[in-house]
């Protein structure tokens, strides 16, 4: 069981870390982006707290739930990317002038650093909330063999 969870927290340090690394190269995250990070965040407390012996099944179990989150997201974020689906209205390009005076739109002020979440900035093969979904979708399976396995 430890081993799994160890092998499961270091996923999840891996794909937070990376994400951090994207952001260093360049890549702002977009707010769903940021969604799936929570996430890897708590498993990768509740992994920590399960290989120093406090309730790891308990812990595993957590992972598994967070793991499973953080794929949902990236799985949701990928639809919104792909046009599947509408993602927020507050975070994509699809919106309506609705509700925007005259001066908000003749405003050269916007932030430069916008990121909308239905624009691909960077894929191979899938984008990155698409690996993020099919990644953490491995993990909560990793996480769900450590929560039922015998210490």
């Amino acid at each position: 069981m430890r081993r799994l969870i160890a092998l499961a927290l270091l996923g999840h340090v891996g794909l937070l870390g990376g994400a951090f690394v994207f952001e260093a190269f360049g890549f702002a995250p977009c707010a769903m982006c940021i969604w799936q990070r929570w996430p890897h965040a708590a498993a990768i407390l509740l992994g920590t707290l399960g290989l120093a012996g406090l309730a790891p099944r308990l812990m595993a179990a957590g992972g598994a739930v967070a793991a499973a989150t953080t794929s949902g997201f990236g799985a949701y974020h990928a639809g919104v990317e792909q046009g599947w689906w509408e993602g927020p209205a507050a975070c994509g390009s699809g919106g309506s002038l609705a509700g925007l005076s005259a001066g908000d739109l003749l405003s050269t002020e916007a932030p430069s650093d916008l990121v909308l979440c239905d624009e691909i900035v960077w894929q191979l093969g899938l984008t990155m909330a698409g690996w993020n979904f099919v990644l953490s979708a491995g993990l909560a399976v990793i996480w769900i063999v450590a929560a039922t396995r015998r210490a």
